[in-house]
């Protein structure tokens, strides 16, 4: 079993930055890859990030490549995202997963991830 807190969220201006950290528990989190999904007001939850279980090989939507990134330290059993030139539309709760399998065919599908942090509000104001 793997248990997810998510923390870091908060207001933010336009432009601004924000960290998000997940915190994992269970000895075996470093087996798993991890990824960060969104979901804004009214919309469907998007795929944000996600990262290999040993940190090599990282995925980014779109949306975000360039402004955002993932990061993992296997010895605290976290996972960040740091997340720079926040825009108002990047509004959203944000959550931290988790998935036993890691590739460019699994990690963008939410339906993929076994384990879910309970989410943490991101206000971006304009």
């Amino acid at each position: 079993q793997v248990q997810l807190v998510e923390s870091g969220g908060g207001l933010v201006q336009a432009g601004g930055s924000l960290r998000l950290s997940c915190a994992a528990s269970g000895r075996f989190f470093s087996n798993y890859a991890a990824g960060w999904f969104r979901r804004a007001p009214g919309k469907e939850r998007e795929f944000v990030a996600a990262i290999s279980w040993s940190g090599g090989r990282t995925h980014y939507a779109d949306s975000v490549k360039g402004r955002f990134t993932i990061s993992r330290d296997n010895a605290k059993n976290t996972v960040s995202l740091q997340m720079n030139s926040l825009k108002p539309e990047d509004t959203a709760v944000y959550y931290c997963a988790a998935v036993a399998s890691y590739s460019s065919g699994t990690v963008y599908y939410a339906y993929n991830y076994n384990y879910w942090g309970q989410g943490t509000q991101v206000t971006v104001s304009s």
